[in-house]
């Protein structure tokens, strides 16, 4: 009988810290998802304020991390900034790495 509680309570641990591990797998990945979503909302806003200051939209991304304190971990994150003509918002992706 004390061997089948201990294997009964052994079981219930083990289902305990599965779900807590998965608990903690899905916060991991909206707070990765939330990091995206500021760091393209933080370039766009440098972008539009760039704009707004100077006239003219920003060259390039390194513009805005030279003159806008924009900070982008490029480890984790690739952005893409392309032109599209000199009175046109720039196409702006942020993507992350694999």
């Amino acid at each position: 009988m004390k061997v089948i509680k201990t294997g009964v309570l052994f079981v219930v641990l083990a289902a305990l810290v599965f779900c807590l591990v998965r608990a903690s797998d899905k916060m991991g990945s909206g707070q990765q998802a939330e990091s995206l979503k500021q760091l393209d909302a933080s370039i766009r806003k440098a972008t539009m304020t760039c704009y707004a200051t100077e006239g003219v939209y920003p060259p390039s991304v390194q513009y805005l991390k030279e003159n806008y304190g924009i900070q982008i971990d490029e480890d984790r994150y690739s952005v893409f900034y392309e032109i599209e003509g000199a009175n046109l918002m720039p196409s702006i992706t942020v993507m992350e790495n694999d």
